[in-house]
C-alpha cells in the first residue's frame, strides 16, 4: 500500500513539473494548468475507483472505450475553454492539450490493472495452495485407518494370548497414534521419527504374522536429521503384507546415503488370483503424493515376476 502511494505521489508531481516548465506557455504562477490539476485529479480516481471495476466487471469494453474517450474529449475542451481560455479551435485544441489528460488517465487506468493482475495472481496461487494441501490431507487420511486397525487386532490378540506383554504394545500404539494424528499434519518430519514409526509398525507385524510369514527387516541410516513427508513409506510396506501369501517371505530394507532414500520391498503373491490393478490400487495414493511433493526429485518402480517389487528412491533435504 505505501509503495502505491508513493507511485501516485511521484507521478503527479513529476507530470505537474513537466506540464509546467517544459510544455507551458506560461510562467508556473500564472498558468491556468494548476487549477485545472484539482479536477484532473477528480476525475482521474473517479475512472479508477467507479468507471474502471463497474466496466471491468460487467465487461462492457467497447463502451468503456467510448466512455474513456469522452471523458478524455470533454475534460480537454474544459481545459481549453474555461481555464486557459486560449479561444483556438477543437482540433487545436486536441493537437495542443489532449496529451495532459490522456496522461493521467492511460497511466493510472494502466497501474489499476496491473494491480489486478497481480491480485489475481495472488488469489489463483492461494486457491492451488489450499488445493494442494487438501488433496494432501486427504490422501494421507486414507493411510491411518489401515495402519491403525492393524495396529489394535495385534493388540487384541495379545490381551487374549500374553496378556503380560500387552502394556509395551500399547505404549507402541500411542506412539503410532502420536504419529499419524499429529505429527503427520505437518509437511516434513525428521527422517528419524519417521523410520521409527516404521520400526513400531515392523514390530507388530512380526508379532501379527508369527509362524505364518517369513519377515526381512533391515535398515540402514547415514542422517537422521533429514526431513521426509510423513507417512509414505508405510504404503509401500502395508502393501506388501495386504498381498503376500501364507508361509511367504516379506522383504523391506530401507537405506539412506549422502541424502538419498531407498526403500526397496518384495513379497511373494498368489499369480492364480492377484493382477498388477491389485498391487498398484493401494499404490496410486503414494504416487499421487509423491508428485505433489516431490516432483521430480523421486523414481518409484514396479516390478512384478516371481515376487511383486516395489522401489522407491527419494532425494531428501
Amino acid at each position: 500500500m505505501t509503495s502505491q502511494i508513493l507511485v501516485h505521489i511521484l507521478f503527479w508531481m513529476l507530470f505537474v513539473f513537466v506540464s509546467l516548465f517544459m510544455f507551458s506557455e506560461y510562467y508556473w504562477r500564472e498558468n491556468p494548468f494548476l487549477q485545472y490539476v484539482a479536477i484532473l485529479v477528480t476525475i482521474v480516481y473517479v475512472n479508477n475507483l467507479l468507471l474502471l471495476p463497474f466496466f471491468i466487471k460487467k465487461r462492457l469494453y467497447i463502451l468503456y472505450v467510448f466512455v474513456f474517450a469522452a471523458i478524455s474529449f470533454f475534460a480537454t475542451q474544459l481545459y481549453c475553454n474555461v481555464f486557459a481560455q486560449c479561444g483556438c479551435s477543437i482540433m487545436k485544441c486536441l493537437s495542443d492539450y489532449l496529451w495532459q489528460t490522456l496522461v493521467p488517465l492511460i497511466f493510472f487506468s494502466f497501474i489499476w490493472m496491473l494491480n489486478r493482475f497481480l491480485d489475481k495472481q495472488d488469489e489463483v496461487e492461494q486457491v492451488k495452495k489450499e488445493h494442494l494441501e487438501m488433496e494432501l490431507k486427504f490422501l494421507k487420511s486414507q493411510i491411518n485407518p489401515h495402519v491403525l486397525f492393524n495396529n489394535l487386532n495385534t493388540i487384541y490378540s495379545y490381551a487374549l494370548e500374553k496378556p503380560n506383554e500387552a502394556p509395551e504394545l500399547i505404549l507402541m500404539l500411542s506412539d503410532n497414534l502420536k504419529h499419524v494424528l499429529y505429527e503427520s499434519n505437518a509437511e516434513t518430519i525428521s527422517l528419524e521419527r519417521e523410520i521409527q514409526f516404521i520400526d513400531n509398525y515392523m514390530t507388530f507385524q512380526s508379532i501379527r504374522t508369527e509362524g505364518v510369514k517369513n519377515i526381512q527387516y533391515s535398515k540402514s541410516i547415514e542422517s537422521n536429521n533429514l526431513l521426509i513427508a510423513p507417512l509414505l513409506l508405510i504404503t509401500i510396506i502395508e502393501n506388501a503384507f495386504k498381498h503376500s501369501t501364507l508361509n511367504s517371505d516379506i522383504f523391506v530394507e530401507i537405506k539412506e546415503a549422502n541424502g538419498i532414500l531407498e526403500c526397496i520391498c518384495s513379497n511373494n503373491f498368489d499369480k492364480d488370483k492377484t493382477t498388477n490393478e491389485d498391487f498398484k490400487i493401494g499404490l496410486q495414493n503414494l504416487e499421487k503424493r509423491l508428485k505433489l511433493i516431490y516432483m521430480d526429485t523421486y523414481s518409484l518402480d514396479f516390478s512384478k515376476n516371481d515376487k511383486f517389487k516395489v522401489y522407491l528412491k527419494l532425494k531428501l533435504q
